[in-house]
């Protein structure tokens, strides 16, 4: 099972509530098995008295068209592996929960509809647009993202960042009011891997911060205890 670790000290009330947790499942990222997705899905049903998994499946074409794809191509094939990975996350749910899996899954046809999510990404798109600093902060996570696609060596150009930064954009509402979007008091969105920004965020130190309620943890896997 994950042990979860909140992302700073604002986290830690939202995780000890146990209301509600997120779980993100990135496309093109391998540590996403069945299994592994199967034993998150057990840790949430645990530990939470709701739970939702979140697949930025159809933004990837952002960071494809960015990564030298033409528009059509890069929809094709972030349509190609958001199928695939909503597959394995189905496979996974009917292994271990009794609910409609499809119930469970908050991607991009769920999200485009959801009055919540639509207008915290009209908000992140405005404080992009209008907040500088914030925009270089956007910017910066974003090449964090890319500099694990590109060649070893390489570096992503400003025009790069500015494309693929609508990837990042269509996450920030979940990192900000996964609270609003599944309509929550209390939640917490799960990853397996620490990013500067959200660490910025959760510290209060951005224009922007997190809705009442939201946290952030971090997803350790939990070493198991030797055999004697």
């Amino acid at each position: 099972m994950p042990r979860p670790l909140p992302l700073t000290e604002h986290c830690a009330d939202p995780l000890a509530r146990a209301e509600h947790v997120c779980l993100g499942v990135s496309p093109f990222n391998s540590h996403f098995t069945v299994e592994r997705i199967a034993d998150l899905a057990r840790w949430a049903m645990s530990a939470f008295r709701g739970f939702h998994f979140f697949v930025p499946d159809g933004p990837s074409a952002f960071t494809l068209e960015a990564l030298g794809y033409d528009p059509v191509r890069a929809a094709q094939k972030a349509q190609r592996q958001g199928n695939y990975t909503r597959n394995k996350i189905v496979r996974a749910l009917q292994q271990v929960c009794p609910s409609d899996p499809h119930t469970l899954i908050l991607d991009a046809s769920a999200l485009e509809a959801d009055n919540a999510y639509l207008g915290l990404l009209s908000e992140a798109h405005h404080r992009f647009a209008t907040d500088p600093e914030f925009a270089e902060q956007c910017l910066g996570a974003t090449g964090w993202v890319l500099d694990r696609r590109l060649p070893e060596g390489e570096h992503p150009t400003r025009d790069q960042l500015r494309s693929a930064v609508r990837y990042f954009l269509a996450e920030l509402p979940m990192f900000v009011g996964t609270v609003a979007v599944a309509g929550v008091e209390s939640s917490v969105f799960a990853y397996h891997q620490r990013v500067d920004f959200l660490e910025r965020l959760y510290r209060g130190e951005l224009s922007w911060r997190p809705l009442p309620g939201q946290g952030f943890v971090v997803l350790e896997q939990a070493v198991p205890e030797p055999v004697e």
